[in-house]
């Protein structure tokens, strides 16, 4: 139905009032004295009554105002909110949403249907047996509370946005995705002969990252978007299923782009069902167990590496390996004999099965066998993994979801693949990318390289200490079956897929670049080895490959089982274990950072090094990113060698939430896993100490308190380069 201009701005803006309404009635509920809570809760009933009037819809309008009388009895001191009526106001609300749904389909708002519930609302309002709020137990409330909210705020948010509608966003993006394409070819054939284009191009590659990171930001919304609706959830279940459970959210501020957050609510509402139903116990059950009769859901989401980490925990009963395997032999998903050598994290992971459920009997809640699997698959259409287990050392479970910023434009890897002499390019995202591995074929053992092992048929690498299952992409793909390829080195691309690292034989591997990806056509779809396409810089077309679709076709999952079982290599427990990257700088022949703390390996020429306020900084991926010669730093008195313009050198980017830092060394030499058998501390600049990993004295980089004394006015976007005399090039 064709709405006025007028009626559709009044219906959004009734939407956007409601959304933490739910939410806030729940606070409420908690804390009946809050009076910010019952301000806020009463300025919404207020706005819409008020808007209604000049519109005439009388049903909406008299509800509200019932509504309305009762928040107001409570800021007068009159009464307090009691389970019972909070459950009606929650009921009115979800009255509200459906009213407003009816006029934006049909104009009308279905009076008859809401009258009943009209009617209850007054005679709570006029029911003179419920007790007044008592002075005595309220809080002090300050002097300034009065005046809390104060009115201005509101109107200089309002005024200061504007409403876009979504189709013109994502055509936007689309045109964005054009530029990046444009923008990647012409970097390409740019050459350093041409200085007036290089100049150019390098000013439209800046002047496209802003606006391509200004796009995204007109798409990007805060998770508290979905996550507003889940305390209402949490207390209607709790009240179901007769137990006390609260909820708790963290990083409810983080923001991901609006598809994706429309792509992962069905998803993470399912879990904390799941969480509330199966996780956890009756208050009998944990009073038994020692623990609160109230049990805890916590929602957690935080950025990390260019995406998005969300868990979702309980201090519930945790899950059950062994009670797992036997429903999934019940429901004929398995045999006794498959389930019997299954790790404690293949029997969890076994919830993903399509038809598995733990539920003795179906109710509203669960038990039907629709679930899990489908959460999985949804999040792994947007590229996403979600890993599910116990919690460590504590009692419950997790469950985590990785999930990238956005859709339309995402960093990848590109590598190459031969058949029948013709390169072909594929892109692996950065999601599923641990690290790289390259072997020097001059080693062979009976003409096959003397690095790759075999166990049971499956070709195999040691890594660290720990056996890594390998597959080639020419032979899951039906390309042309080569052992190896003709290049004197062989590639290892080591990815992560459902929980499991595996290495991938690529014939080549090229730099990291954001690509655009473009949906596949209808005739393709159904390839599960593919997320999509892009072109590249020469126009060429190359697929990005689903990882989690590769590695089911290579069947590693059965792979890595039988390569578990021979794993014995490492008698140390993971939980002391670390891994390390190693490296050397200056007179110092062995320096380790923790590989958490990486976040990239640059080799960059000396003529790119340039100078920022007295510090040499890197115009990187589109920031200013602060330099450290780590070598000067460590030993302030060794002879500082000045590098030649087109000298390469190895930069190390540390990164630890926002921050970013990249120190300059000589050799990047391994990276181990170990643990840490002893250690010294140190009051040298820049080092936390001496350790002995393995058999070798390592000193070891203060990689944290690098960050936090990093110069972070000079890690601004690029767009704040406005003026070119604050950068001065070294070369």
């Amino acid at each position: 139905m064709q709405l006025d201009d007028e009626v559709r701005e009044f219906l959004i803006e009734c939407n956007e009032n409601l959304v933490n309404l739910d939410q806030e009635i729940v606070l409420l509920e908690q804390n009946p004295t809050e009076t910010k809570l019952i301000d806020s809760v009463f300025r919404t009933f207020h706005t819409i009554k008020g808007t209604c009037g000049f519109f005439g819809f009388t049903t909406l309008g008299g509800l509200t105002h019932v509504a309305e009388n009762l928040i107001d009895q409570m800021r007068a001191g009159q009464r307090i909110l009691t389970p019972e009526l909070a459950a009606l106001l929650l009921e009115s609300v979800d009255a509200i949403k459906k009213i407003i749904a009816l006029i934006e389909t049909t104009g009308e708002e279905g009076a008859e249907a809401h009258e009943a519930l009209r009617t209850r609302l007054i005679a709570a309002l006029e029911n003179k047996m419920l007790p007044p709020a008592r002075q005595e137990t309220a809080e002090p409330v300050p002097p300034q509370a009065a005046s809390e909210p104060l009115p201005g705020k509101t109107a200089v948010v309002q005024d200061s946005t504007i409403r876009v509608d979504v189709g013109l966003l994502d055509k936007l993006m689309n045109l964005v995705g054009e530029l990046v394409l444009a923008r990647n070819q012409l970097l390409q054939s740019a050459t350093r002969h041409d200085v007036t284009l290089l100049r150019t191009v390098q000013r439209l590659n800046a002047i496209t990252s802003e606006l391509q990171e200004g796009v995204l930001k007109t798409r990007m919304q805060p998770i508290g978007v979905i996550w507003n609706k889940l305390p209402r959830l949490v207390r209607d279940l709790s009240a179901e299923c007769s137990k006390r459970i609260r909820i708790e959210m963290e990083g409810a501020e983080t923001e991901l782009d609006k598809t994706i957050i429309e792509a992962i609510k069905d998803p993470l509402t399912h879990i904390v069902r799941n969480a509330c139903d199966h996780g956890i116990e009756q208050p009998t059950q944990r009073a038994t167990s020692g623990k609160p009769e109230e049990g805890l859901v916590t929602l957690r989401a935080y950025h990390e590496g260019g995406h998005v980490n969300i868990e979702i925990s309980d201090d519930g009963k945790g899950l059950d390996p062994e009670k797992i395997k036997s429903r999934a032999i019940a429901k004929g998903l398995l045999t006794a004999e498959q389930a019997a050598p299954m790790s404690e994290r293949e029997a969890i992971n076994l919830v993903f099965a399509p038809g598995f459920s733990t539920a003795e009997q179906i109710t509203n809640i669960s038990g039907r066998g629709v679930g899990m699997d489908v959460v999985k698959t949804n999040i792994q259409k947007i590229g996403g993994i979600v890993d599910i287990g116990n919690r460590p050392g504590s009692p419950g479970s997790r469950v985590k979801i990785t999930i990238p910023l956005t859709l339309a434009i995402i960093p990848g890897l590109v590598i190459r693949a031969s058949a029948q002499d013709i390169q072909h390019r594929f892109i692996i995202p950065q999601a599923n990318l641990l690290e790289l591995v390259r072997l020097d074929l001059n080693e062979t053992r009976e003409g096959e390289c003397a690095a790759i092992e075999y166990v049971n048929g499956t070709p195999v690498y040691r890594r660290r200490g720990h056996l890594l299952p390998l597959t080639y992409l020419n032979r899951v793909l039906g390309m042309e079956d080569r052992t190896f390829p003709r290049d004197p080195v062989i590639n290892i691309v080591v990815l992560q897929a459902e929980g499991r690292p595996f290495g991938l034989i690529v014939d080549g591997i090229f730099d990291t670049q954001e690509i655009v990806v473009k949906p596949l056509g209808k005739r393709l779809k159904g390839l599960s080895s593919y997320l999509g396409a892009t072109i590249m810089g020469d126009g060429h077309v190359a697929l990005i490959l689903d990882i989690p679709g590769l590695a089911h076709l290579a069947g590693m999952a059965s792979q890595a089982r039988e390569v578990r079982k021979l794993d014995t290599t490492s008698q140390t427990s993971a939980e002391t274990r670390e891994s390390f990257l190693i490296f050397r700088a200056g007179t110092f022949s062995r320096v380790a950072v923790p590989l958490t703390m990486v976040s990239r390996l640059e080799q960059i020429e000396a003529r790119s090094i340039e100078h920022a306020a007295g510090h040499p900084v890197l115009h990187y991926r589109g920031q200013i990113l602060t330099l450290v010669e780590l070598s000067s730093l460590l030993d302030p008195t060794a002879f500082r060698v000045e590098r030649p313009p087109s000298v390469t050198t190895q930069v190390i980017v540390l990164g630890q939430g926002e921050k970013r830092l990249g120190i300059l060394v000589d050799q990047i030499v391994d990276i181990v896993e170990e643990a840490i058998t002893f250690r010294t501390s140190t009051i040298r600049k820049g080092l936390r100490g001496s350790v002995i990993l393995g058999t070798t004295v390592t000193d070891l980089l203060d990689a944290e308190g690098l960050l936090a004394q990093a110069n972070q006015p000079l890690c601004m976007d690029a767009a704040n380069e406005n003026d070119d005399t604050t950068l001065k090039r070294i070369a």
